[in-house]
């Protein structure tokens, strides 16, 4: 999961990216409002964290022209505006959801899933699964059968469950290394060249080495299922 967070409180955007990218999210931050307007037609974001309070546009501009451009992606606004003016405008602009500050990180990312779900953008992720490997959101564990037919789970690094989520979420297709770093790492993250290699390793010693398919020359897949 890619997400996109525009807050030019530089405590608030550590900690909620910082907390973000331990559930396995990647996370762009923006700290001006100018800065960001060209950012999802740059990148394709499954989620947007949208403060009003900006320097260069302001958020409910930013959202405005955001919409009015058919930028599709789910918005929360993140704000210390509390009033219902605030909260009508920032709907009717176009926000899916709107959240006051200060919240539980907690619920803002169970607020992620939920607009998510809403929009299409992430209905498959509560309890996506190619009918071999399911992904658990809440406990960042993966279960898979074995060659008895039982079920196991392994508990997954943030790297592992984002590189396996990128992968169940187009089962039976190829997705390649630039596709994956993509999907796993944010804009200006240092990656090393065997990075998606490493993490697809630990990931069969977890999961059996046929769950992640390598195509020579193209990239990884999992099974379609059924």
């Amino acid at each position: 999961m890619r997400i996109l967070l525009v807050e030019d409180d530089t405590a608030i955007s550590s900690e909620v990216a910082e907390a973000l990218k331990r559930r396995g999210a990647a996370v762009d931050v923006f700290k001006d409002g100018a800065l960001a307007l060209d950012a999802p037609d740059s990148c394709h974001y499954d989620c947007i964290l949208l403060d009003l309070g900006l320097p260069g546009i302001d958020g409910a501009q930013l959202l405005t022209r955001w919409r009015k451009a058919k930028v599709n992606t789910p918005v929360i606004i993140i704000t210390a505006r509390d009033g219902l003016e605030d909260r009508v405008e920032g709907l009717d602009n176009g926000a899916d959801d709107y959240i006051v500050k200060p919240f539980e990180l907690s619920e803002l990312e169970a607020r992620i899933r939920a607009v998510m779900r809403r929009s299409g953008e992430g209905s498959e992720i509560v309890g996506l699964s190619n009918g071999e490997l399911t992904l658990d959101p809440l406990s960042h564990e993966v279960k898979f059968k074995v060659q008895d037919g039982s079920e196991q789970s392994a508990p997954l690094t943030a790297r592992e469950y984002s590189l396996l989520e990128a992968l169940l979420r187009r089962p039976g297709a190829v997705l390649s290394r630039q596709a994956l770093e993509d999907h796993i790492y944010a804009y200006g993250e240092e990656v090393e060249s065997n990075a998606v290699e490493f993490i697809i390793y630990n990931l069969r010693r977890k999961i059996g080495a046929s769950a992640i398919r390598n195509v020579r020359g193209v990239g990884w897949k999992v099974a379609k299922g059924e």
